[in-house]
């Protein structure tokens, strides 16, 4: 015989309990996407604490549509050792270089290895400010509140939670990055000083420019992903995402040397 009562207070405790074990963490990720998940996941089988704040219901960011619906995405060969890493199969294309995924595999494989690994996924959770500390201001923390309030546009203060490091993998709109120049009045380590904003697509440079510009671009906070190429203005790359788990996995490189 089941009790509704029992089944309530289970999910409520157990959330509870989760929410308030990472109201303090090493390092919290804004976005779920590709970049930001492998991020999570290589830090997380280092033993770091990290937590997901995820806007929408559902993780994987623009990976669940491939190209345009296409559900198929694409990696390239510097990519491969990852996707083997995340146990996601693929199949060679003709022509030499191209892997080809399967996207509803790859977005399932990457949610499941980062939490498999120990990260914790906040899903309907907005970063809507960054909390700050110090004379110059350093970012440590978020402040976040549930995205139906925020889209209903109700007044409800919001909550915070406190990190080591931020990591923006918000994608093309690099909305942390975007809150430390337009609240904070500061200077981000890009040669504007500014999110300089994407520029058109050209696959090439957009995918070297995604690893190359992943980066620390302000005290405590990183850039990964569409953030970075957004951050230093430079080309957004479509439908193929080894640039997007080098990304990741930098980002999650750089981070553990700054915390061992």
């Amino acid at each position: 015989m089941l009790d509704e009562r029992i089944i309530t207070k289970a999910i409520v405790e157990n959330y509870t309990q989760k929410f308030l074990d990472f109201v303090d963490m090493d390092v919290a990720i804004v976005g779920a996407g590709p970049a930001g998940l492998t991020c999570a996941y290589y830090l997380a089988k280092e033993g770091i604490k990290v937590g997901i704040f995820e806007r929408k219901l559902s993780i994987g960011g623009g990976i669940w549509g491939g190209g345009a619906m296409f559900n198929e995405i694409v990696v390239q060969e510097e990519a491969l050792p990852i996707v083997e890493e995340m146990g996601v199969s693929y199949q060679s294309y003709r022509e030499k270089g191209y892997y080809v995924l399967n996207a509803i595999e790859f977005a399932c494989a990457l949610g499941l290895k980062a939490i498999k690994a120990g990260a914790k996924i906040f899903n309907l959770w907005s970063a809507i400010d960054v909390k700050v500390k110090g004379e110059e201001e350093r970012v440590n923390g978020l402040v976040i509140l549930w995205t139906p309030v925020e889209m209903a546009g109700l007044h409800v203060d919001p909550v915070t939670v406190e990190s080591k490091f931020v990591v923006d993998g918000t994608g093309h709109d690099a909305e942390i990055a975007n809150v430390v120049v337009k609240k904070l009045k500061k200077r981000l380590n890009t040669p504007t000083g500014d999110v300089a904003g994407e520029r058109p697509m050209w696959a090439e440079f957009g995918e070297k420019a995604t690893e190359e510009f992943t980066g620390e671009v302000y005290p405590g906070l990183f850039v990964i992903g569409m953030a970075a190429v957004a951050c230093y203005g430079k080309h957004r790359m479509g439908p193929i995402f080894g640039g997007m788990l080098l990304s990741g996995r930098k980002a999650a490189n750089l981070i553990l040397e700054r915390l061992k």
